[in-house]
C-alpha cells in the first residue's frame, strides 16, 4: 500500500481515520466496533503488529497483518547529545532517510510551542519532538542542510504519524511528550494533503489525542498552505513564520521562495490567520552574521511586525556544511534581541540543543546523499 496517497483504496493502515477502519472492516466481514480497538492500539498504545493486539481474533489479526499493517519503517542510528537531545535517524520505503528530534524542554529554552502548564513541572521532563515531512527539501533556503541535495520526496501521512510513535518509545520514565513541531526536514505546507492527514491523526481524542495548541507547523510561507491550516483547523495548530530577513532585498537572497510570496504578503496572510485569542504567531529569526543581525534590520523587522500578533524566536546560526554564513557574536545578538524588545516585541533567543549530534536548527541533513554545495540549488 502506498504511504503518500489519500485516496480510500491505497491508504496506509497507520493512516486511515476512524471511519476509514470501520469501512475498511466492514468490507471485511468484521464487526465496526472493532476498528476502534485498532485505533486505539495504534495511536494510543503504538502497537503496529497485528499479533500483539490481544483482544481481537486471531482470524482478524491475520487480515490486519495481510492488509499491510505494521511498521512503515524502521530506526536505524539513535545519536544522544550531552544535554539529553536525542536524534533518531528513521529509515522508510525507497530509501528514504529522515531525521526527527526528541527535545528536553527547560525555562531556558524557547520554542515555537504553547506550553503554560504548571503542573507535573518538577516531577516530569517536557519534551518537545521535532518531525519531519519530507525527504530532503524543495525550498532551496541557503542556511539551512536539509535541502543540500534538493527534495526526493515527501513523505506519506503515516510516515510523518509514524515519528511520533517511535519517538514516545524512546521516552526516558520521568518524561513526557508535550509538544510537536513540524519542523524538521522538509516544507510541511508543500505537501499539504499528508501533513493535514497526519495532523488529523495526532489531534484525535481517540488516538494520540494531543490537542492542537500543543502542535506547530513551521512553514517558509507558503500562502496558500497557511490559508488552508487556518481554515482547515480553526487557527489551533500552531504556526510559525520562519522569516530570517525583515525585507524583500535580503530574504531573496537566502530563501528563493521569497520571489514568489514575498514579505508584505506574508504579514498580510499572518493577519488573516484565525488565531485563537491570546494566541500568537511564532517568527523564526535565524541570524547571521553581516547579512541580517544589524541594528538597522532590527528596526526594520519591529516596524514589520507592528500589528501583527507575534513572538519572535531568535536562532543564532548554527554551523552547517559547506555554508558561507556563520553565527553573529554574542554582543550582537544581544543588542539585537534588545533593540526588538524596546520595540515592545516580545523576543527571545533560543538555546542550542543538540548541535553535537548535527540536531540543531537547520543541522538536519539528508543521510546517504552528497550534499551538494549550498547555493546551487535550481528555484524552487
Amino acid at each position: 500500500m502506498s504511504a503518500s496517497s489519500s485516496s480510500d483504496a491505497q491508504v496506509h493502515p497507520l493512516s486511515r481515520s476512524l471511519e476509514e477502519w470501520k469501512a475498511f472492516l466492514v468490507a471485511l466481514g468484521e464487526r465496526p466496533f472493532r476498528a476502534t480497538q485498532i485505533y486505539r492500539w495504534i495511536h494510543a498504545r503504538g502497537v503496529l503488529d497485528p499479533a500483539l493486539m490481544s483482544d481481537l481474533s486471531l482470524d482478524l489479526r491475520k487480515k490486519l497483518a495481510e492488509a499491510g499493517l505494521g511498521e512503515p519503517g524502521f530506526v536505524e542510528l539513535v545519536h544522544e547529545s550531552q544535554d539529553g537531545t536525542r536524534k533518531l535517524l528513521l529509515e522508510f520505503a525507497h530509501g528514504a532517510k529522515v531525521e526527527c528530534v526528541l527535545i528536553p524542554m527547560s525555562r531556558a529554552l524557547t520554542m515555537a510551542v504553547e506550553d503554560d502548564d504548571e503542573d507535573d513541572a518538577v516531577a516530569r521532563e517536557r519534551i518537545t519532538l521535532c518531525i519531519s515531512t519530507q525527504f530532503g527539501c524543495a525550498m532551496g533556503c541557503s542556511f539551512c542542510a536539509s535541502g543540500q541535495s534538493g527534495l526526493f520526496r515527501g513523505l506519506g501521512a503515516a510516515e510523518i504519524l509514524y515519528q511520533v510513535l517511535v519517538a514516545r518509545r524512546y521516552l526516558k520514565p520521568n518524561e513526557d511528550l508535550r509538544n510537536l513541531v513540524f519542523m524538521g526536514m522538509g516544507e510541511p505546507l508543500h505537501h499539504y494533503e499528508e501533513t493535514k492527514r497526519a495532523l488529523e491523526r495526532l489531534t484525535d481524542p481517540n488516538g494520540v489525542a494531543m490537542s492542537p495548541r500543543r502542535i506547530t507547523v513551521s512553514t517558509v510561507g507558503l500562502i496558500p498552505g497557511i490559508e488552508r491550516l487556518g481554515a482547515d483547523f480553526g487557527g489551533k495548530v500552531g504556526l510559525a513564520l520562519s522569516l530570517h530577513a525583515p525585507d524583500d532585498e535580503t530574504r531573496n537572497q537566502i530563501m528563493p521562495m521569497n520571489k514568489r510570496y514575498p514579505v508584505l504578503a506574508l504579514m498580510d496572510a499572518l493577519r488573516k490567520y484565525p488565531l485563537p485569542a491570546r494566541r500568537r504567531i511564532t517568527i523564526e529569526y535565524l541570524l547571521i552574521d553581516g547579512l541580517n543581525d544589524s541594528i538597522a534590520q532590527a528596526d526594520k523587522l519591529s516596524r514589520l511586525l507592528r500589528n501583527v500578533p507575534v513572538k519572535v524566536n531568535l536562532i543564532p546560526m548554527n554551523p552547517i556544511t559547506d555554508s558561507p554564513y556563520r553565527a553573529p557574536k554574542d554582543e550582537a545578538v544581544v543588542a539585537f534581541r534588545e533593540r526588538l524588545a524596546s520595540a515592545g516585541l516580545s523576543c527571545f533567543v533560543r538555546t542550542r540543543r543538540g548541535d553535537d549530534v548535527a540536531a540543531a536548527c537547520g543541522q538536519l541533513a539528508l543521510q546517504a546523499v552528497a550534499p551538494r554545495p549550498l547555493g546551487r540549488r535550481p528555484e524552487a
